[in-house]
C-alpha cells in the first residue's frame, strides 16, 4: 500500500516553476530519500506534502485520503527542519509536548509520551534543559522527538543535519537509519548530500529542476542510472564521461547517432606499465584517506580513477588507462538517456 500519492503535482512561484507535474508513489514504511541540487524544488515538495504550500496543479494523498486542500493540522505528518524550529522559552519536555497539548490531550498524558520519544531518541536526561542549553545535535535529537510524538502517518525531514559537524552527521545518520527501523514510519528524507541519501534511503527520488529524473534503490541508481543527470550527481568523484569515439573506443555500439560513454573513476584499470591499452598522463593526485583521486590527461580528455592510495601513480608519470566492456554506460549525447547495450 502506498502511504503518499502524488499525482501530477506541480507548484508555481510566479513565473517559475518549483515543480513540474510529479507523480510518485512512496511505500508504507519506507524511507525515501530526495536528493537534488539546490534550486531543484526539493524543500517545495515537502512544504507541499505538509500543506505550508498550496499546489498549483495534481493532487496529494496520504495513505486513503486526498489531501490536497486539506491545511497541515489535517493531515497528520510531522516535519523536521533544518533550523531545528524550537521554542526557546520551553524546555525539552515542553518542545515535544507542545504539539500534544495544543491539541488538548491531558498534560500528564502528553508528558508522558513525550518523555517516551525523548528517550527513544537519546534526549531523556535533557528533559529540564532550554535549546540554548543544547549542543547541535542535542537539538537535532529534540526536534525529532517532537516529531515522533505525534504518531504521524508520514515524517517529513527537510536536511536534518545539514547544521552538524561532519562525525556528528555520521552518528546522527547511524541513528536515524535505527529511528526509522524502530518506528517504521514512511519517511521522506531531504537532502543534498548523495552520501545520506545512500546511506538512508530505501529508495532514491532524484529532482533536477522540479522534475524527477529516476526513482530507485541505490543499487539502481549506482549501476543503472537514467540518464547523464543521475549518472555524473551520484557519485564521487562523479562518472567519467568520454564521447563515444574518442579514446576509450569500443567494439559494437549502435550506429546513426552521437553517443557518450561512461565510466565510474573505481572502474578505470591504470598501469604504470605498458600494456597496450590507452596511454595518458597523470596531472594531480588527491590523497582521500585510503583511496586516491587521480586525475589522467588521455588525448585531449581529463578522467578520474579511484585507486588505493598505496598504488598511486606519481604526478607527471605515464600510465596506461583499460577498462572492462560490462563496467561501461552508454549514452545519448543529444537527450542523456541511458541506453541498453552490452
Amino acid at each position: 500500500m502506498s502511504a503518499l500519492r502524488l499525482r501530477g503535482v506541480g507548484k508555481d512561484f510566479g513565473t517559475v516553476a518549483a515543480l513540474r507535474g510529479l507523480d510518485l508513489d512512496i511505500v508504507d514504511g519506507e524511507l525515501l530519500a530526495v536528493l537534488g541540487p539546490s534550486g531543484s524544488g526539493k524543500s517545495t515538495l515537502l512544504r507541499v506534502i505538509a500543506g505550508l504550500d498550496p499546489v498549483s496543479g495534481g493532487s496529494v494523498h496520504i495513505g486513503d485520503r486526498e489531501v490536497t486542500r486539506l491545511p497541515p493540522g489535517r493531515r497528520n505528518v510531522s516535519m523536521v527542519f533544518q533550523t531545528y524550529a524550537l521554542f526557546p522559552h520551553l524546555t525539552v519536555l515542553e518542545n515535544v509536548s507542545f504539539g500534544l497539548e495544543v491539541r488538548d490531550v491531558p498534560r500528564g498524558a502528553a508528558r508522558e509520551k513525550a518523555t517516551a520519544a525523548a528517550g527513544l531518541v537519546g534526549c531523556g536526561h535533557l528533559l529540564g534543559r532550554r535549546p540554548a542549553q543544547l549542543s547541535g545535535g542535542e537539538r537535532q535529537r529534540v526536534a525529532l522527538a517532537r516529531a515522533i510524538v505525534r504518531e504521524p502517518d508520514v515524517f517529513l525531514l527537510d536536511e536534518p543535519l545539514s547544521n552538524l559537524d561532519a562525525e556528528l552527521r555520521v552518528q546522527m545518520r547511524a541513528e536515524l537509519a535505527g529511528l526509522h527501523r524502530s518506528v517504521r514510519t514512511t519517511m521522506v528524507y531531504v537532502t543534498h548530500d548523495q552520501t545520506e541519501a545512500l546511506v538512508l534511503g530505501d529508495r532514491i527520488a532524484v529532482l533536477r529542476a522540479g522534475s524527477l529524473e529516476q526513482v530507485g534503490t541505490p543499487d539502481e541508481l549506482w549501476s543503472a542510472p537514467a540518464n547523464r543527470f543521475v549518472a555524473r550527481f551520484v557519485g564521487t568523484p562523479a562518472m567519467n564521461l568520454l564521447p563515444a569515439d574518442g579514446p576509450l573506443r569500443l567494439d559494437g555500439l549502435p550506429a546513426g547517432r552521437p553517443l557518450e560513454i561512461g565510466v565510474r573513476p573505481d572502474a578505470l584499470r591504470i598501469s604504470v606499465e605498458p600494456t597496450g591499452a590507452v596511454p595518458g598522463q597523470v596531472t594531480l593526485v588527491e590523497r582521500v584517506g585510503a583511496d586516491a583521486h587521480v586525475h589522467i590527461r588521455l588525448d585531449r580528455h581529463d578522467l578520474i580513477a579511484r585507486v588505493p592510495a598505496d598504488d598511486r601513480p606519481q604526478v607527471g608519470e605515464r600510465v596506461t588507462v583499460d577498462v572492462r566492456r560490462q563496467d561501461v554506460h552508454l549514452f545519448d549525447a543529444a537527450t542523456g538517456r541511458r541506453l541498453p547495450w552490452r
